[in-house]
């Protein structure tokens, strides 16, 4: 994978440079760097290794991201990569979003594949494939301005998260008046998801999942005191942990998956104490520094963040990472393919479902692949918490996620910004 900066690198020259990872920085912990001043003055003086290692933040996983921020500013530049967006009037188009973390080796991926299968696919393609940090708001747009005319859709959707694919006012509607099929070819999936306790493989044969999004949470102990170390979504329910834990909620994929999964296991009742449980809100990649105490605002007990950040966390530091014993939360990568053209989406299908791209989802991204082929890497202990289909298939997911919203933010007894 390409990376613009070296540790070796001053952030005074990162920030030179590449402006645009300023705003990254400042997130992420380093406040002072907002200060033009001292990014001329102390910037000069500190290596980006220097400034990882005081904050004890992971440097590969950093560095990771920080060329996503990059990437996505300027992603013309001479990195080699594919362009996020390519428009001009093809016979197919795909779209979707990509995890952030994976986001440049699939797109080198994307790219070789590609430039080989150029003189031989007889068609022309668009696709818009963004970071899943930017959201999915303009495809939603696009779904809900189709008004149930299924011609306007794109041919082929990728995404983590329910919301899009379930709801009846955007995807669902298509996918109950027959517009999709899985295209993959598989009768098998991987074991990890194809078991007694799971099946990732829909029954309808309509949506197909090329890999998953894990949460599990990160337990800080310098924080947890006398209580019990928690092992379980259930033990964070406990009144002990009431105003402690860190919920991933700007990241709406993985936050409704979450809230999902907690209603389909433990009821409202699950909810209204996990919405009680809630200290704040944090996106992902801030759990790293989640421990770091910032005046009087208190430190989350436990964080609730995509195993690929858990990965993150320095071993030295106060947190632990836990996956739990009643499993880590799904959050599928759906691939959702129209039944219309599907002979010229069947390629792309085929290399999104190949072995290679399973190996940078599971491998460097930490997203469990569904390949059969793929050696996930897992332990016995390593389970998953799944909806299930006939849960999906028998409610109204789009309408479910508001609901139970309304639950959690109800339980929290505060506005959350």
């Amino acid at each position: 994978m390409t990376n613009y900066v070296k540790a070796t690198d001053t952030i005074y020259d990162i920030t030179e440079k590449y402006p645009e990872t300023i705003s990254f920085f400042v997130s992420n912990g380093f406040e002072n760097l907002s200060n033009p001043v001292m990014r001329r003055t102390l910037g000069k003086t500190v290596t980006l290794e220097m400034a990882l290692s005081m904050k004890k933040i992971n440097q590969e996983a950093f560095i990771q991201r920080l060329s996503e921020v990059i990437e996505q500013t300027a992603p013309d530049t001479s990195a080699g990569l594919a362009p996020m967006k390519k428009e001009n009037g093809g016979d197919i188009r795909i779209e979707g979003v990509l995890p952030c973390p994976i986001r440049l080796p699939l797109m080198e991926k994307f790219q070789s594949w590609l430039d080989e299968k150029k003189d031989t696919l007889g068609y022309t393609v668009d696709y818009d494939l963004k970071s899943a940090n930017l959201g999915l708001d303009d495809v939603k747009e696009r779904v809900v301005a189709a008004n149930g005319n299924a011609d306007l859709l794109s041919d082929l959707y990728m995404s983590a998260g329910f919301d899009l694919f379930f709801d009846k006012g955007l995807m669902g509607r298509y996918g109950e008046a027959g517009e999709f099929e899985d295209i993959s070819g598989l009768d098998k999936i991987n074991s990890d998801f194809d078991n007694d306790q799971i099946s990732l493989k829909d029954p309808k044969g309509q949506y197909a999942i090329i890999g998953v999004v894990p949460a599990i949470f990160m337990v800080n102990i310098n924080a947890l005191g006398d209580r019990p170390m928690p092992e379980s979504w259930a033990d964070l329910m406990k009144p002990e942990f009431e105003n402690s834990i860190s919920l991933p909620m700007k990241d709406l994929d993985m936050f409704n998956a979450f809230l999902l999964h907690i209603y389909r296991f433990y009821g409202e009742d699950g909810v209204e104490k996990m919405g009680k449980a809630l200290l704040r809100s944090m996106h992902p990649a801030q759990m790293v520094k989640s421990h770091i105490s910032k005046g009087d605002a208190k430190v989350p007990t436990i964080t609730v963040t995509p195993y690929f950040f858990a990965s993150m966390a320095d071993e030295k530091g106060p947190m632990r990472p836990v996956w739990p014993k009643d499993g880590a939360i799904l959050s599928p990568i759906f691939l959702l393919a129209r039944k219309k053209n599907k002979d010229k989406v069947k390629p792309f299908v085929d290399f999104l479902y190949s072995k290679e791209v399973g190996e940078v989802l599971s491998s460097n991204g930490k997203f469990p692949s569904t390949n059969p082929l793929v050696d996930n890497h897992l332990t016995d202990n390593q389970n998953f918490m799944w909806l299930g289909w006939d849960f999906i298939h028998k409610h109204d997911i789009g309408e479910l996620i508001k609901t139970i919203e309304r639950k959690f933010y109800q339980a929290a007894e505060r506005e959350i910004l």
